[in-house]
């Protein structure tokens, strides 16, 4: 009788271990995995000039895209423009656009990448270097701020700091 109860308590233990929610942990390495392969797939879009795949990544209404300007560089584009803006708002579509017509060779490298998240919502923070027909032509700093909706993550604003 000992046997059968250790038994049956035995199989309860395995089937509820086996149907249980995953843990936090466990979510938020998938959300991980998962991000980094759509950054990996945000940077073949570019690379092959893919820019509807590259518009996909996006939330379609409300994204944000702001590129704000290095000391360095908001000097030297005032010196050249005296109205020039040092935060500039535009839109993934923007980008999308010059990813799809240009004839250069473009690769956006990132580094140092850190992804936080819960499997809901997620932030990166990265240091990128644009390269355009293989040179060097911006680099800074990046954020990403992600949501996880039902057809898988998508972009819902990047931020990056700009010193061409």
């Amino acid at each position: 009788m000992k046997s059968l109860r250790f038994s049956l308590y035995a199989v309860l233990v395995v089937t509820a271990t086996a149907f249980a929610p995953a843990s936090g942990a466990d979510r938020s390495a998938q959300a991980t995995a998962e991000i980094k392969h759509l950054m990996a797939d945000y940077r073949q879009a570019v690379v092959s000039h893919d820019g509807a795949r590259l518009s996909s990544m996006f939330i379609d209404n409300g994204s944000t895209w702001f590129n704000v300007l290095s000391d360095a560089a908001y000097a030297r584009a005032r010196a050249k423009d005296p109205a020039a803006l040092k935060v500039k708002h535009s839109s993934f579509r923007w980008f999308a656009n010059i990813v799809s017509t240009s004839h250069s060779a473009l690769d956006p490298e990132h580094g140092d990448v850190h992804i936080l998240t819960d499997g809901t919502i997620a932030s990166v923070y990265f240091d990128f270097v644009f390269l355009i027909d293989g040179k060097p032509e911006n680099r800074g700093s990046e954020t990403w701020q992600l949501v996880r909706t039902s057809a898988g993550w998508k972009i819902a604003a990047i931020t990056y700091s700009s010193d061409p």
